[in-house]
């Protein structure tokens, strides 16, 4: 008889929050608090019918035969131990992670092993502190049974796990941040000082910050802050903890950089945001060619600090060295401040540095990268033409993944220009690489997320979305396009919330603005949206055709009938002699529609499908479509353009 047994179980996973530090500084407290924590824990697991696996060190390891059973355990620990805390001193408070999954598992002996066990270990490393995640099976099986509310985190790639996991928070107290630590693992790398004797070197400050973040968001055991909400805080007097608190980041890393000549002194301190106590502080005097070592130190100083274990390509992407060419870097750098920008002159300016870099080195990879993202932004921001700044992006995009295929960033911005082109499947997979090499980066999750929506998968894309805004907090782009999101998904008021927070982030931030009026007009609140286009209309002056049509969709819902016919007539005229990307046929099929015209608002909307300005999954979805999907046409008209289009792929 075989000593080995295979069943269905839910497992959960404990783990001691800095435990391994606090046994550094003071090994005996450390292990009294472990004692406490098991003191705690061990009654209640027996109370909810789990058997105690094992300890490994100062985590737990339980089997419960219900996920039910697991879940409601869980929640009596977190509460055990806050009561306990309430109570204890400072030095004496137990905060644990848990980490709950229901697969199979293998008993062996008086062991239990399998996939079920891995994944639970690696759930239980999401959670923040006094935090509980759970895996997508075990929601499945407590979702309206646990009297908790339960948050929605997304996929996640996990350490050594082949496949994303679908993961969830419970949120055991009603007031979600009570009593609940910052978590250390989640970081915030703040603008470097520049310090140099050259103002102008600005750059190279930045720069060094946003590499920072580069090389530690390849590192999958800690949350990094994208660099949009970072660099809000730019010559901010605001302390450390209401930076981390404003953030929910437990960590905070900060410094100075001094440029003068081949010569580099950098000083870097990090920061636990809690107690605002320095975890770490070292300076860095060098050659200015030793830059990209000091990044590798820091990242590895980072990760020792806050007990994060590196994995080996995880080591070898921060060790790596992009360029030999220190000039090279210098012009890099200074393409990035000027395509963070955004302006068009200076995005014309960054394709210069950037070119300037690749004639330097033209193996640079991160060089190429840039460009990509530089033509992505002319195109889409209407500096270019799509179809050329596309066309230059791709061919960038391509040239620095064959140079370097470890590149989040050119796999992000390819999978970009692969969706504008409709080939999904290519989207889809370059996104996934994207994501697979760096599950930080906030515009692979947001891009990723447009790209779901333009497919009309929402579900995902709202996940998506919810890990970008995770990431990149302060991003009044990202809560833009999520008032987007909610407004296909009929979500009226949760869309106005996101287009609030936009506006709160950056007054003058136009897409949100011009996002409100679709809103609501969605919500038949007419007054309010022209109001809101009157006060849109001067950024766009003078009027585009494009713009013109817009205006004309919106006269056409709200019954200005004569005024929407007017426009009509001179976007269709203008239709005819300016390029086809200037007037997009989609709104023309909205007015078409609004004013009974349905014949002449499926040729229009036909055209738009040739011309790929919109997807006919999400025409199915936004609401100012209603009166034209609701045709019988519509969905013949929908096979007929997915049906050529897989015909084209085979």
């Amino acid at each position: 008889m075989s000593d080995e047994q295979r069943r269905l179980a839910a497992v959960m996973f404990t783990d001691l929050v800095g435990y391994s530090s606090l046994t550094q500084k003071n090994e005996r407290l450390a292990l009294e608090l472990l004692e406490e924590h098991r003191r705690i824990v061990r009654p209640i697991v027996a109370r909810h019918n789990g058997r105690e696996i094992k300890t490994i060190g100062d985590a737990f390891l339980i089997e419960f035969g219900s996920a039910l059973e697991a879940a409601e355990c869980a929640v009596e620990v977190q509460r055990s131990l806050r009561d306990y805390n309430q109570q204890a001193n400072s030095a004496r408070r137990v905060h644990i992670r848990i980490g709950i999954h229901l697969g199979d598992v293998l008993q062996r002996k008086s062991d239990v092993l399998g996939d079920a066990v891995n994944i639970a270990s690696r759930i239980e490393t999401l959670a923040e502190a006094d935090g509980i995640c759970i895996s997508e099976q075990v929601f499945d099986q407590v979702r309206n049974k646990l009297d908790c509310p339960i948050e929605n985190l997304g996929s996640r790639q996990l350490k050594n796990i082949d496949y994303p996991i679908d993961v969830h928070r419970i949120l055991w107290e009603r007031n979600e941040t009570a009593g609940v630590s910052l978590d250390s693992k989640r970081i915030a790398v703040l603008p470097f000082l520049n310090i140099s004797p050259d103002p102008k070197d600005e750059y190279f400050a930045d720069g060094l910050t946003e590499e920072l973040i580069a090389r530690l968001s390849t590192i999958s055991g800690l949350k990094v802050i994208a660099r949009t909400s970072i660099m809000r805080y730019r010559g901010t007097a605001k302390s450390v903890g209401e930076i981390g608190k404003e953030l929910k980041s437990g960590s905070v890393l900060e410094g100075s950089v001094r440029k003068a000549a081949d010569r580099l002194r950098v000083t870097v301190q990090l920061i636990d945001a809690t107690t605002e106590e320095h975890l770490w502080v070292q300076n860095y005097d060098r050659q200015l060619e030793d830059v990209f070592a000091i990044q590798t130190e820091v990242a590895k100083n980072v990760s020792d600090a806050l007990e994060t274990q590196l994995l080996g390509e995880e080591r070898e992407h921060i060790e790596k060295k992009p360029t030999g060419d220190i000039g090279a870097y210098t012009f890099y750098l200074k393409g990035r401040y000027y395509w963070n920008e955004r302006s068009r002159d200076a995005l014309e300016k960054a394709i210069k540095y950037f070119e300037e870099a690749i004639k330097r080195d033209p193996r640079f990879a991160l060089a190429y990268s840039g460009l990509a993202d530089t033509y992505i932004v002319l195109a889409d921001h209407g500096y270019l033409p799509p179809s050329d700044g596309y066309a230059k992006a791709k061919n960038a995009a391509r040239k620095a993944l064959e140079l370097d295929e470890t590149l989040a960033e050119a796999h992000t911005s390819l999978g970009w220009i692969l969706s504008w082109e409709w080939d999904w499947r290519g989207a889809e997979e370059e996104f996934a690489n994207a994501l697979r090499i760096n599950s930080n980066y906030a515009t692979g999750h947001h891009w990723y997320s447009i790209h779901l929506g333009m497919l009309g998968r929402l579900e995902e894309g709202t996940r998506e979305l919810k890990i970008a805004e995770e990431l990149d907090p302060l991003s009044p782009m990202i809560h833009s396009y999520g008032g987007l999101v909610y407004l296909a998904a009929r979500q009226y008021d949760i869309a106005m919330k996101e287009l609030d927070t936009a506006l709160e982030l950056d007054p003058n931030f136009v897409p949100a603005h011009a996002n409100r009026i679709d809103v609501y007009l969605a919500k038949s609140m007419y007054e309010e949206a022209l109001a809101q286009m009157e006060r849109v209309l001067p950024f766009f002056q003078p009027l585009s055709a494009a713009m013109k049509a817009e205006v004309g969709s919106v006269y056409a819902i709200v019954g200005r009938t004569e005024e929407a016919k007017r426009i009509l007539r001179e976007c269709e005229e203008a239709s005819a002699h300016e390029r086809a990307e200037d007037v997009n046929p989609q709104t023309l099929a909205i007015i078409h529609s609004e004013l009974g015209n349905k014949d002449r608002a499926f040729e229009w909307l036909e055209k738009a499908f040739e011309a790929r300005t919109i997807t006919p999954f999400l025409v199915k979805l936004l609401p100012q479509f209603d009166a034209i999907t609701s045709d019988p046409r519509f969905d013949e008209l929908m096979k007929k353009v997915v049906g050529s289009l897989a015909l084209t792929r085979e």
